[in-house]
């Protein structure tokens, strides 16, 4: 009994051995955590620099080949084979158009060809028999002529009733709306049992590429458009990478009376515009390579990454008395690689926090106190 009561008692000393030194290196862990150094954050001071005028407006996303297919005869609409966002190939049947009135159209002509070869064939014998009977001089020379004249007419009968029939097979095809190259379906206007007229759109079809921004610019602005020697498209919404420039520009020679703006086209390349769509809406900035100061010296420019956005404020850690304070700026455009234009909020000399992320943490201190 005594040899097990103290075996029980050396058990009770090794878990209570277990449990200090558990709560000995818990200990030594949260102090080794007090005693840890504070997140360094890179900062910069905000100066005043000459960048180059920029000015940025806002455009849409179009296809360059989008057609709006039609009907080119009357009927009621029988079927409608697609619907907005469906793939087509070229020559895919689109919708089709009541086309009973076609096809006897289509059978008559045809009986009409038949009638006028069955004529053609009959004038042409009249005419070998004529000729037989002139050379062995039962019948006059007027009477060949006849009979060649009649064969004439009967040939150009034959012609007329095969043009009827071309033009019936053509009519024919006017109920059938096919698409005119490879795309998508953009929207379709009308639905099963319409009527149909011509003129009347049916379907809009557009080819995924390429893709152009469409820009309406203002007449106050068309002088400073005209001559940027740099134009670039924001193909989304944030990174300077995001700035492509446009292969190939156009302008529209003549103004809308009422908005009095011109349209502006700036074709993209493939690679660019893959991820767009139509409509989509994009910026488009027109910047001069020149630089050109304010009279205030410059603009302040900071980092995109300084910049915090929550909810509706816009702001930058500002290093004061030793601590980052958060303090809300208002931003101008976007000057890519150079950075943000800071239009309120700061002054040229404040130190700001380069990475907003590190700079919003508990223990956030500048790089240069965090290496002392």
């Amino acid at each position: 009994m005594e040899k097990a009561k103290t075996q029980r008692n050396g058990r009770a000393l090794s878990r209570q051995w277990g449990r200090g030194v558990v709560l000995a290196v818990a200990g030594a862990v949260c102090a080794f955590g007090a005693q840890a150094q504070p997140a360094p954050v890179p900062t910069m001071v905000v100066r005043a620099q000459a960048v180059g005028a920029a000015y940025e407006l806002d455009g849409i996303i179009q296809p360059v080949k989008q057609s709006i297919l039609s009907a080119q005869t009357s009927g009621r609409v029988a079927s409608l084979a697609v619907k907005a966002g469906d793939k087509v190939r070229a020559g895919q049947v689109l919708a089709v158009i009541d086309d009973r009135e076609t096809t006897a159209g289509v059978q008559r002509s045809q009986a009409q060809v038949a009638q006028a070869e069955a004529e053609l064939r009959n004038a042409n014998a009249q005419v070998e028999r004529t000729r037989d009977l002139q050379r062995k001089g039962f019948v006059s020379q007027a009477a060949l002529d006849t009979a060649e004249a009649q064969y004439k007419g009967a040939a150009a009968a034959r012609d007329a009733a095969g043009a009827a029939a071309l033009q019936s097979t053509i009519a024919q095809g006017f109920t059938r709306v096919t698409a005119p190259y490879d795309g998508w379906v953009q929207q379709t206007h009308v639905e099963a049992g319409d009527l149909a007229v011509p003129g009347k759109p049916l379907v809009t079809v557009y080819a995924p590429q390429p893709l152009r921004a469409v820009v309406q610019v203002p007449a106050s602005r068309a002088a400073a458009v005209r001559g940027a020697t740099q134009t670039l498209v924001q193909v989304a919404e944030q990174g300077a990478a995001d700035w492509v420039a446009p292969v190939a520009r156009s302008a529209v020679p003549s103004a809308d009376p009422v908005s009095q703006t011109a349209e502006w086209r700036f074709e993209l390349a493939a690679q660019h515009s893959a991820g767009l769509l139509p409509g989509q809406q994009v910026r488009v900035r027109f910047a001069q390579a020149q630089a050109q100061e304010r009279a205030d010296g410059g603009r302040l420019l900071v980092p995109a990454s300084a910049v915090v956005r929550r909810g509706e404020l816009t702001a930058v850690y500002v290093l004061a008395n030793g601590a980052f304070a958060l303090r809300a700026v208002r931003l101008g455009v976007n000057q890519g690689g150079q950075g943000v234009e800071v239009l309120a909020g700061l002054q040229s000399g404040d130190t700001i926090a380069v990475d907003a992320v590190r700079a919003g943490l508990a223990k956030a201190v500048p790089a240069t106190a965090a290496s002392k």
